[in-house]
């Protein structure tokens, strides 16, 4: 009685083994490229906050097929800072990625993305954000945070600067980009970025009117005292489109107190949002690049969904249905890579599946 059981069970788990087929293409495959840019563009729409990130390299990808077709993507990328804000309507295409000299600004994201009638969506994803201290230079700029104290008399300073040389609009304050100082000859001198929006004013108070159309821009200053201020100005307020939707959307509305700059911010950027869906979290990696994998073993039947599998190292691996292996650079084995005889004398070299190549740095 207990053979037969086992003979059921080994049955049953050869038919779930049956219905899973996990491809690996290679991080630069145009499958793979297309999932990245959707998840790219997806992590931006949800980001209101800062700048806009972009591509620089595929870590690493898998692909869940199921026999409806209606497959599962799970990748890992990095993301580079641009110089687009989110309300900038500039495709991430034509923005610029910040140097690692000025303090570049890097997202290691796992995203899970679903595959329906050939259109991915993306239904989890949970991302880190840090400061790369890569190259920087003795002397070059400092990125401060953007709670800053002199930092933050400084935006002020820039702001009436730009009220007493405009007409016919007075803008306020709508959020802080970045702060960063760089000592000159002894002196400190700063350099910010910030988002101005058209203001509602009475009398000496002015708050952001809450209106889409509402005149706006992204201004730089920097100097010792007196700053010198140029802005650039977002001349039409375009409907983003969501990567998951045909719907248009407005830019996302970036809140501020009135009349004063929030302090909530003890970092020097704005980090991209942690996670999505945190019921599937559990499913991803805790960071892209720099976590160890897991690799589902005994898969449940039902392959649309994967069960999470908890983020808590301390749990009883018993229960685990996942084997953590490290990442590094995976390669398709010899028998992959060509059909040729087993006798073949010659050894063929392994083909580099992924990481990907890098598109900045």
């Amino acid at each position: 009685m207990h053979l037969l059981g086992i003979t059921v069970a080994l049955g049953l788990l050869g038919g779930i083994w049956a219905q899973l087929n996990v491809l690996r293409p290679e991080c630069d495959s145009p499958e793979a490229e297309e999932a990245a840019l959707v998840a790219q563009d997806y992590l931006n729409a949800q980001h209101t906050h800062g700048y806009k990130y972009a591509l620089n390299r595929i870590e690493e990808i898998k692909i869940y097929t199921v026999p409806d077709g209606n497959n599962t993507y799970v990748l890992e990328i990095e993301l580079l800072e641009t110089d687009c804000h989110v309300l900038d309507p500039t495709p991430v295409a034509n923005c610029t990625v910040r140097p690692k000299h000025l303090t570049a600004i890097e997202g290691d994201c796992d995203v899970v993305l679903k595959k329906v009638a050939g259109v991915l969506t993306v239904t989890a994803f949970k991302c880190k954000t840090e400061e790369s201290r890569e190259d920087l230079c003795l002397g070059c700029p400092t990125l401060l945070p953007l709670n800053h104290t002199q930092g933050l008399d400084f935006v002020q300073a820039s702001l009436t600067k730009l009220n007493n040389a405009t007409q016919n609009f007075t803008y306020a304050l709508l959020e802080i980009g970045r702060i960063s100082a760089q000592v000159v000859a002894g002196v400190q001198r700063y350099k910010t970025e910030f988002v101005v929006i058209e203001g509602n004013c009475v009398n000496d108070t002015c708050v952001p009117l809450n209106d889409t159309v509402a005149a706006r821009g992204i201004c730089t200053s920097e100097g010792l005292n007196d700053p010198s201020v140029n802005c650039k100005m977002f001349s039409i307020m375009m409907p983003l489109v969501d990567a998951n939707s045909t719907a248009q959307v407005f830019p996302p509305q970036v809140h501020v107190h009135s009349g004063a700059v929030s302090h909530k911010h003890g970092f020097g950027h704005h980090k991209l949002t942690a996670h999505h869906d945190p019921h599937m979290v559990g499913y991803l990696s805790a960071e892209s690049a720099e976590s160890a994998e897991a690799v589902p073993v005994a898969p449940t039947a039902e392959l649309a969904s994967p069960t999470p599998v908890a983020d808590d190292s301390s749990s009883d691996s018993s229960a685990s249905v996942e084997v953590p292996l490290s990442v590094v650079k995976r390669e398709a084995p010899a028998a992959v890579v060509a059909d040729a005889p087993a006798a073949q004398k010659d050894p063929i070299a392994p083909v580099q599946l992924c990481p990907g190549r890098i598109r900045f740095f």
